[in-house]
């Protein structure tokens, strides 16, 4: 993959790069928190994180900056923050490995069956609505979780289990979606 500087400096780019520099200042926000407020600053971290992906591929789309660099760092970007959001509530909530078994298994399937795919040159074309709205339900319950420290335990383990329900699901959606992919490759 050819690189230029003009797509490396497209606006939906800076903004996946902006996601990724957002990683560690919440994640330092995070572990240090000692009262609400700073909390709160994590959590808004977060809200700007989802924002910029949002926003990333809206313009991408719109203005017609689509990169070959974007559809590799975008979903990066995805992964290691929402990875980094689980390993964070780990420190709070113990049970919440099993989001992480989940979330582990789920992009590893996507990763090495598509990285199988690409070999035969097929390959998905972006995330699918199941997969935007699994996003969107992690972002939302963990933005919960951590804005919220003081949430009740049987609320925290129900926006868990929500969570990890959307997760399976968008897994499952997307094993028929690979299949067909294989048959035509």
């Amino acid at each position: 993959m050819k690189v230029t500087w003009k797509e490396i400096f497209t606006i939906p780019n800076i903004l996946s790069y902006i996601r990724l520099i957002l990683i560690p200042i919440f994640v330092f926000y995070y572990i240090i928190a000692s009262e609400p407020k700073d909390y709160y600053i994590a959590a808004i971290i977060i809200l700007l994180s989802g924002l910029t992906d949002m926003f990333d591929g809206l313009i991408a789309r719109k203005f017609n900056q689509i990169t070959e660099l974007g559809k590799v760092v975008d979903p990066i970007a995805d992964k290691l923050t929402q990875m980094a959001i689980i390993v964070c509530l780990l420190l709070r909530y113990d049970y919440i490995w099993i989001l992480i078994v989940l979330f582990v298994v789920k992009e590893l399937f996507m990763g090495v069956n598509g990285l199988v795919l690409l070999s035969k040159g097929k390959k998905l074309d972006g995330a699918m609505w199941f997969g935007k709205v699994s996003t969107a339900v992690f972002y939302g319950a963990t933005f919960m979780l951590i804005a919220f420290p003081e949430i009740n335990t049987d609320m925290a383990t129900m926006l868990m289990i929500i969570t990890g329900i959307f997760l399976t699901l968008s897994f499952v959606l997307y094993i028929p979606e690979f299949l067909k992919l294989y048959r035509h490759a």
